[in-house]
């Protein structure tokens, strides 16, 4: 027994000598957007050669791998992660239409411009630093970095990690060794003028790629001892390739990095080793192509797998296994805090984050949240972190006001033409102030000039936090024209004329609906612009009573793939409140999406009622046009009582683009059966059965779409609409 202890005496200072002259290994992972996704295919082969790495420097996409590598995740982890997520909406600001507060969804019904014209409080016209700000890609990150949010220290992380920037005013490397490790990757992201630059310590960070793209130096700096360093940067276009002011714009910024990237790569050393995935036929922002990419990082490791023999390690160190534990990534919150700096107050804020306290912190429900403040159209950025604390872990909420300003100018253009001589076009333009106090109340007003003209203006004051409870009082005036119809051809014209005013209360239903109650006195002129001598023009007041519902879960406006869209309007005319006669009116619209694949289909209708005997020409609802009886004009059948089902079906034709800007083409079809009459039996249009034809393209002013109808009244027409789709 005392041979076999001395024998262990013996034996274990060479096991150590062992482990003490195995060389520390450093990996660098370069930048290159999309490309970087090859990074997980390396990681992948290098696991399953059992090489231990010492240290992570990364740059760009390289930090997002490396950092979140060096935090525990494995290989494995990272594949299913980068071919699970939705790169179009990661790499994008909006949040998902379900998470956007009702009032903003109705703001999608107004007008065709998508992209809204911010203005400062002092009337300056406000300009973004990015086209993307970058929020739904924080909350990815901050969402999957959870666990290491009391790591300041990067050295303190499962594996030692350095993530690269650029100071975009003064040009200097900064290289980030502590701090809050998703804000050091997101900083060393920021492609220019794509991504907004990153605000930390009073610098602005962009892109480490412009500056250090493969940053072999800086793992250098870490004290390893051998380099493994993985190079997916871009390479440069040909001369035949240099078509577009884009193209050159990206040869720039290339030229930029292969620059810097070449400087680093003759810094390599014999005994280090260089991996290059062929990734000659893959772009920045091919995210689709993810597997693909990441298959040909790990055949490139593989083959290399004899010189990487040598650094095979023993065991990983405790602290990459104690993070790669699955308890180690749900913290329990037992305080919630917020920072701000915004127009409306911390209350406000408070009310929509809905983390139970003394329970693990909900991801999912706080992405919604999350979603839903950054929707309100108040916000910068609105971003959380987890702080540890002795008794527990604080949740902190950091909404930031936008300093491009929260006043907004949308415009837009209608035009509808049935290629046979008439067209209807409306041009118009909305102004929406917000934050007029702290607990959100804005002001919108809205102007429409063409067929239909329109002035609306309403103040709209939340009565509480979170804007559950409103209070609306708003002014208007509009006029139109309006069709007499008698054997479904029209016989007469007039133009309304209809002013007023009113005040309605509701309700806020989570993000999904809207109830109003409201009171309301108009006040009008109808002159006869085309018909018979004895048709007599009139004036006419109306005071009303109206209950308002409305119900919207659509995943898109324009094109929705799932969910439904339902509104109910009922009104209530009284001679009490000054109106020339009592009657009562309803109408109800209802849409309902599905998908299957690239194929959706749209079914629904409308329903309009008037009860009770009143003038035609101010108790009207219209059908007629493309998807609302195709085949006639736009707005041809008005009537007293109208009727509307319908099944629209379109697919989409060209593929899934993985930016944020995306231009989808689809082409599709629809069945109709509809039906409008008046009370007083002098025209019912019987129901009449239509069909339509249509190609449509979603473009950054809105849907345009070109279509051809029929109904079985023979009549026939092509539309050219560019506006809303249904």
């Amino acid at each position: 027994m005392r041979r076999l202890l001395c024998l262990l005496l013996m034996i274990l200072p060479l096991f150590a000598m062992a482990e003490e002259t195995r060389p520390k290994v450093g990996l660098v992972l370069s930048g290159g957007a999309a490309r970087g996704l090859a990074h997980i295919g390396v990681l992948k082969a290098l696991e399953e050669q059992g090489i231990q790495v010492d240290a992570i420097s990364g740059t760009s996409m390289g930090a997002v791998i490396g950092g979140l590598y060096a935090s525990g995740y494995r290989a494995e982890e990272l594949e299913k992660l980068a071919l699970g997520i939705d790169w179009q909406q990661a790499l994008s600001d909006a949040p998902p239409r379900t998470d956007i507060p009702f009032r903003r969804k109705q703001d999608d019904r107004d007008f065709l411009v998508k992209q809204k014209i911010s203005f400062r409080d002092d009337g300056s016209l406000g300009l973004p630093l990015g086209v993307i700000q970058g929020q739904n890609l924080n909350l990815l990150l901050e969402s999957l970095l959870v666990h290491t949010s009391d790591i300041r220290n990067f050295d303190r992380l499962g594996i030692p990690f350095r993530a690269v920037a650029t100071d975009i005013s003064s040009g200097d490397k900064v290289v980030f060794r502590s701090g809050h490790l998703p804000q050091a990757i997101r900083a060393s992201m920021s492609i220019p003028a794509v991504f907004a630059p990153t605000e930390v310590d009073g610098r602005l960070l962009v892109d480490g790629g412009m500056v250090d793209n493969i940053p072999i130096d800086v793992a250098r700096e870490m004290g390893v001892d051998r380099i493994i360093a993985v190079d997916i940067g871009t390479p440069l276009q040909s001369r035949r390739d240099l078509k577009t002011v884009l193209n050159v714009l990206n040869q720039s910024i290339t030229l930029m990095t292969r620059s810097n990237s070449e400087a680093q790569l003759a810094t390599l050393r014999t005994d280090d080793i260089l991996i290059q995935p062929p990734l000659a036929g893959y772009s920045g922002t091919d995210f689709g192509r993810a597997q693909e990419m990441i298959d040909a990082g790990y055949r490139a490791t593989q083959i290399l797998a004899q010189r990487l023999a040598e650094l095979r390690p023993t065991a990983p160190p405790a602290e990459l296994s104690a993070a790669r534990s699955p308890g180690a990534r749900t913290p329990v919150i037992t305080e919630i805090r917020v920072e701000n700096n915004s127009k409306v107050s911390d209350e406000t804020i408070r009310r929509y984050i809905r983390q139970p306290l003394g329970e693990p912190l909900d991801l999912d429900r706080l992405q919604d949240d999350m979603g839903t403040l950054y929707g309100l159209d108040y916000f910068e950025q609105v971003q959380y972190r987890v702080a540890h604390q002795a008794d527990g872990s604080a949740l902190v909420i950091n909404a930031r006001g936008k300093r491009a300003g929260t006043d907004y100018l949308r415009v837009g253009l209608n035009l509808s033409d049935d290629m046979q001589g008439e067209s209807v076009f409306n041009i118009g333009a909305s102004y929406r102030v917000n934050g007029i106090n702290r607990l959100g109340a804005e002001w919108l007003t809205r102007l429409q000039l063409g067929d239909h003209q329109e002035l609306y203006s309403e103040f709209y004051q939340p009565l509480d936090a979170g804007s559950r409870y409103f209070v609306a009082p708003y002014l208007f005036g509009e006029a139109r024209n309006v069709d007499l119809i008698i054997d479904n051809d029209p016989f007469a014209k007039y133009r309304l004329e209809r002013y007023g005013y009113g005040l309605n209360i509701g309700r806020q239903i989570a993000n999904n609906g809207e109830i109003r109650f409201g009171i309301g006195q108009n006040w009008g002129e109808a002159d006869v612009n085309i018909g018979p001598p004895e048709m007599p023009s009139f004036s006419f007041t109306e005071g009303f009573y109206q209950l308002q519902y409305s119900f919207d879960t659509l995943d898109n406006i324009n094109f929705p793939h799932a969910g439904e869209d339902i509104s109910i309007d009922l009104r209530n005319y009284d001679r009490s409140l000054g109106s020339d006669s009592d009657y009562r009116q309803w109408e109800l619209n209802l849409n309902k999406a599905l998908s299957h694949g690239p194929n959706s289909w749209v079914i629904g209708g409308r329903y309009g009622r008037t009860v009770d005997d009143v003038e035609v020409v101010t108790s009207s609802f219209e059908l007629g046009g493309a998807l609302q009886l195709s085949g006639y004009r736009q707005d041809a059948l008005p009537g007293q009582n109208i009727s509307l089902a319908r099944v629209i079906y379109y697919r989409r034709l060209t593929p899934q683009s993985f930016l944020p800007l995306d231009f989808p083409l689809y082409f599709g079809g629809s069945l109709e059966r509809g039906r409008a009459w008046n009370n007083d039996n002098e025209f019912d249009s019987g129901y009449i059965n239509a069909a339509s034809l249509f190609f449509a393209f979603d473009t950054p002013l809105g849907p345009l779409n070109f279509s051809y109808g029929l109904n079985d009244e023979h009549e026939q027409a092509l539309y050219l609409n560019l506006g809303q789709t249904f």
